[in-house]
């Protein structure tokens, strides 16, 4: 282990000794030397062979040989902690090793590199991320670490399918009252309270993304792994949505549109209302009073707000969480289906 542990520290400090041998070459050329001996010595125990016991007692010679002089019974159990710090050093490097792997697999396959927390990571797509829990001890950690490779190896096919808007069952509004014949399929998954959701969608609408393909909106309010809603007032919006596409369909496109594109009086966008300010209660007036300008009726608005809470509407959020989370293993919304191919995170006008 040691030689392996030798071969890995020189490689870090390669890029600091390349420098310092511009000055003193003589640094550089020992360097190299040593390099060379300890790459020699791994790749032997790569191919399972004996290294050279000489390179080994050179590397422990160099640390103790100040020590043997002055101290010559510490150079027994200095000589056991050195193989012992080889050993960990080693377990670290492959370790470090394998989860750079992981997480590169992961950015390519699921669009993160974080796959518990996409959020924790900067190198992903723009999302409003779907967290799972996060492991709370050493055996949970290890056991989730295991359970991400897998998750990662199980979307790895989905890289190369080919996905059909029409094939899967979500609960959806449409943009068209009536879908129009000719024009190809699309999904958009959103959440109502992701500002990146906010920004795709009006990307998609300045671009002519809509009157392009006869879309299906799935209204998704991103829960945590404690069932909390990620935005305060998102399963409120959702579940009115629904609602009103029961009582009127093709009604509800308005409340999405006012929340990702209108502004109050004080120059506020609705969603920044809907997720700092409005309480519940709030939310829920704010949702009626928008049906009341739009010409709806005291007895249909209270027809809406008892169908929106009802256990109907419950099944449709769970029915389309299963097909997000579980079939199609969305990682973060805004997350699309259109072209043969699934695309997670902002739409850019193209």
């Amino acid at each position: 282990m040691v030689c392996i542990a030798s071969f890995i520290i020189l490689a870090l400090i390669g890029v600091f000794v390349a420098l310092i041998s511009i000055f003193k070459p003589k640094i550089g050329k020992a360097y190299l030397k040593a390099l060379k001996k300890a790459w020699g010595c791994l790749w032997k125990k790569v191919r399972l062979q004996k290294c050279e016991t000489g390179f080994k007692e050179d590397v422990k010679n160099t640390l103790l040989s100040r020590i043997m002089i002055k101290h010559p019974k510490w150079v027994k159990p200095l000589s056991i902690i050195i193989e012992a710090l080889s050993i960990i050093i080693v377990i670290v490097a492959i370790w470090a090793l394998l989860t750079a792997i992981k997480s590169l697999l992961a950015i390519w396959a699921l669009g993160s590199c974080n796959v518990t927390k996409p959020s924790a990571c900067t190198m992903g797509a723009e999302v409003c991320s779907i967290d799972e829990s996060e492991p709370t001890n050493v055996l949970e950690a290890t056991g989730r670490w295991f359970t991400e490779w897998g998750e990662i190896f199980e979307a790895i096919p989905d890289k190369f399918k080919t996905y059909n808007a029409e094939e899967y069952t979500f609960n959806y509004i449409t943009i068209n009252p009536s879908e129009i014949d000719g024009l190809l399929y699309a999904v958009d998954i959103f959440d109502p309270g992701c500002s990146v959701c906010m920004i795709s969608y009006r990307n998609q609408k300045n671009s002519g993304f809509f009157d392009s393909y006869n879309v299906r909106l799935v209204p998704f309010a991103i829960q945590g792994p404690d069932d909390n809603y990620k935005f305060k007032n998102s399963e409120i919006i959702v579940r009115y949505m629904f609602a009103l596409e029961q009582v009127r369909s093709g009604e509800s496109l308005m409340i999405i549109d006012k929340i990702f594109t209108e502004k109050n009086h004080d120059g506020i966008s609705y969603q920044n209302m809907f997720n700092e300010e409005y309480s519940n209660d709030e939310a829920r007036a704010k949702l009626e009073s928008w049906l009341k300008a739009d010409g709806m009726k005291d007895s249909e608005i209270q027809e809406v707000r008892e169908i929106s809470e009802s256990e109907e509407i419950t099944t449709k959020m769970n029915e389309n969480r299963k097909i997000v989370e579980e079939e199609i293993r969305v990682k973060g919304i805004p997350t699309m289906i259109y072209g043969g191919k699934r695309h997670t995170g902002l739409y850019k006008s193209e």
